[in-house]
């Protein structure tokens, strides 16, 4: 099962979804981790209820491959959709794999030291934060 999780991952790293800027996006949001120097940015509009999501950044692969996997899955969302996602996402990397969550178990699972946990969030922490400034 670690086996499947790392393929998951890997496949989010190599071909990611998403990645490119949306030009005059609601929400840019742009956080880093100095610990290990990912950088990520989050760009989202809301439009007609439904969320359009994309990013950009560098760092290593679970940092990118979360940030793929958080576009991928909010895509089309409603704002209020995508903020429960978040929120289940952020709860399930304080505590125990949720599920419900479906790939995106596969970051808890693979994330086995506190400094990576960072990595994981990086970008589902900007979008919560664009989201709460909007």
């Amino acid at each position: 099962m670690q086996e499947l999780y790392k393929e998951i991952i890997l496949d989010h790293f190599r071909r990611p979804r998403h990645r490119h800027e949306i030009e005059s996006a609601e929400i840019e949001e742009r956080l880093n981790n100095p610990l290990c120097g990912d950088e990520v940015t989050v760009y989202a509009n809301l439009r007609d209820d439904a969320l359009d999501v994309s990013f950009t950044g560098r760092g290593c692969a679970i940092s990118q491959a979360s940030a793929s996997m958080l576009a991928e899955r909010l895509a089309g969302k409603s704002r209020e959709e995508a903020q429960e996602e978040v929120s289940a996402f952020l709860q399930m990397m304080r505590t125990e794999p949720n599920e419900g969550l479906g790939d995106l178990v596969a970051l808890k699972k693979v994330v086995q030291t506190p400094n990576r946990i960072r990595c994981a969030t990086l970008a589902w922490d900007a979008l919560k934060r664009g989201t709460e400034r909007r």
